[in-house]
C-alpha cells in the first residue's frame, strides 16, 4: 500500500471514529484500530488526532470547494447556479448532521481546530460568489448580495428530520434573492 494509500485510510478511519464517538472520546488506539495498522504506522502519517481531524477537515473542505466552484460553472440559470454553489457546502454540514449523533462536537469543538480553514473556505466563497454576481449583475452591490447569500446558507446549517428540506429552502430563498435583484424594493 502506497503513503497516499495509508493516508486515505487513516482518515477515513478518523472520519468514522470521530462521526462515531466524537473527537474528545476518540484516541489514536481507535484510529489505528479502525485503519488495520498498528498506532507507530499511524503516526508515520499523522502527528496526532488534532492532525488527523485538521487533515480530514482539509479534504472535506476542498472537496465542497470543488463543488461550490462546478455549481457556480454549472451551465444553468443564474440562481440555480448559485444554489447549487451554495448547496455545496450545505451538504457537508447535513452529511456531518445525518451521519453522527456528536455533531454538535464536530461542527462546534472541530471549528477550533480548523478556524482557519474555516476562515479561508469563508472568504474565497464570498469571493467567489461576489465575483460571480458582479459578472451577472455588474449595477448590484455584489459584495452585499454575496453576505447575505452566505448568511442564508449558513442560517439554513441546522438538523434536519429531512436532509432535502434545507436544500429546498436554499433553491427557494436563493431565487427569491435573485428576484430582489432584478426588482429592487424602493424606499
Amino acid at each position: 500500500m502506497s503513503d497516499d494509500e495509508k493516508l486515505e485510510a487513516i482518515l477515513g478511519a478518523a472520519y468514522e471514529c470521530f462521526r462515531l464517538h466524537g473527537v474528545r472520546r476518540t484516541t489514536m488506539d481507535d484510529i489505528a484500530r479502525h485503519a488495520g495498522m498498528s498506532r507507530p504506522a499511524v503516526y508515520q502519517h499523522v502527528r496526532n488526532k488534532e492532525d488527523a481531524f485538521r487533515r480530514l477537515a482539509t479534504r472535506l473542505f476542498s472537496q465542497a470547494m470543488a463543488d461550490f466552484r462546478a455549481g457556480l460553472d454549472a451551465d444553468a440559470p443564474f440562481p440555480e447556479r448559485l444554489a447549487l454553489a451554495l448547496a455545496a457546502k450545505l451538504r457537508l454540514v447535513i452529511k456531518v448532521w445525518s451521519e453522527s449523533p456528536h455533531a454538535e462536537e464536530l461542527l462546534g469543538e472541530g471549528v477550533k481546530l480548523t478556524a482557519d480553514l474555516v476562515f479561508e473556505a469563508h472568504a474565497t466563497t464570498l469571493d467567489a460568489l461576489t465575483a460571480a454576481v458582479h459578472a451577472e449583475r455588474p449595477d448590484a452591490d455584489a459584495e452585499e448580495f454575496a453576505e447575505l447569500l452566505m448568511a442564508l446558507g449558513r442560517g439554513l446549517e441546522v438538523r434536519s428530520a429531512d436532509p432535502d428540506v434545507p436544500l429546498r429552502r436554499l433553491r427557494h430563498g436563493v431565487a427569491l434573492l435573485v428576484a430582489g435583484l432584478d426588482h429592487p424594493a424602493t424606499a
